[in-house]
């Protein structure tokens, strides 16, 4: 649990920093915008726009129990992929260290989904990352993602917020096309096109006299 780690020291605790520095509160509203906008939740954002602290404050708050990530990632993939939110993991519980580990295997289970429906790895986050609170813009990295994938596909009918997705733009070129290729000198072979020293002298000329 983040309130029983050792505090960051030297490097660790400077890169630390780094990553906090680094923390969007604009693209974390948009984050929770879309989110709200999905879901259907009442998220209250109104209450903290003026504030980056209260931002980054709310946006974790909000995502750290992993119950709103899974509504989220069930309202965009197909239903055979969906998670079960009636599982025991969605189970309110007493205990304070069972109700940790369900957090924890719900921040897990919207990463898996992310990943499944074709976010890439390297877009998404470890699951500490929200829950311990370690890097939250790689949290709202993962959310954009996710939205960017989602306004992809056909079926999505829902507003976009995110950049459209890249797509291959393969090129094909005949054998022709490639041989004429070989036919062009490479500038890195040299040319004698632009401006040279041709003609330029510097210093005084050696001097040859009989005595």
């Amino acid at each position: 649990m983040a309130g029983l780690r050792a505090p960051r020291a030297g490097s660790a605790r400077e890169n630390q920093i780094k990553v906090e520095n680094s923390f969007d509160s604009e693209e974390a509203l948009k984050c929770l915008a879309w989110i709200r906008e999905i879901t259907g939740e009442p998220i209250n954002l109104e209450s903290v726009l003026d504030n980056k602290h209260k931002v980054s404050e709310f946006f974790y708050r909000t995502l750290k129990d992993g119950i709103l990530l899974c509504k989220l990632v069930n309202a965009i993939v197909p239903d055979d992929i969906q998670i079960n939110m009636k599982s025991q993991t969605f189970k309110k519980s007493n205990n304070d260290a069972f109700e940790s580990a369900k957090e924890r295997a719900r921040i897990e289970l919207f990463v898996y989904k992310c990943q499944e429906f074709g976010v890439a790895e390297n877009n998404t986050f470890q699951t500490d990352s929200l829950y311990e609170r370690t890097n939250l813009s790689q949290v709202c990295a993962a959310i954009r993602a996710l939205g960017i994938e989602a306004e992809s596909r056909p079926s999505y009918t829902g507003k976009r917020m995110w950049p459209k997705k890249s797509e291959i733009n393969r090129r094909t070129f005949t054998e022709e096309q490639l041989r004429m290729g070989e036919s062009v000198i490479n500038l890195q072979m040299g040319t004698n096109k632009f401006a040279n020293q041709s003609g330029m002298n510097f210093g005084k000329k050696r001097m040859i006299t009989k005595d």
